[in-house]
């Protein structure tokens, strides 16, 4: 599969968390990673993007922010306008995922590690 921009709103410098692995593994898969943290400067050797807003265009969106934090940001989700958004577990709200239709941006439910493990990404 060609390589994609991929933006990781809620990335962490922490190995433990599900955000940080997905950073790493997909530059292990050659994609261009684009980690999304308010407060960090850089993870996995990575410049890190203080905001959607500051964001370049992007093939996709992977979401590791808890659910109730995402409505807040709707705006700058859909404003991104990226190929697609991945819910991962425990991201999904009904409410983004309306606007992502409603703006015709299709999104889905799904693993970003499972995806990138299965080549399904």
């Amino acid at each position: 599969m060609p390589a994609e921009t991929v933006a990781v709103l809620g990335a962490s410098d922490n190995p433990e968390r599900y955000s940080h692995k997905a950073v790493l593994l997909l530059k292990e898969h050659g994609h261009d990673v684009i980690p999304i943290h308010p407060a960090l400067e850089s993870i996995a050797g990575l410049p890190v993007v203080k905001s959607l807003r500051d964001a370049p265009p992007v093939d996709t969106l992977t979401l590791y922010v808890g659910a109730a934090k995402l409505p807040a940001i709707v705006d700058d989700i859909v404003g991104l306008r990226p190929g697609r958004v991945i819910f991962n577990p425990g991201t999904e709200s009904v409410e983004v995922q309306a606007a992502l239709d409603a703006a015709k941006i299709p999104w889905l439910e799904a693993c970003t590690l499972v995806m990138l493990q299965t080549g399904q990404f």
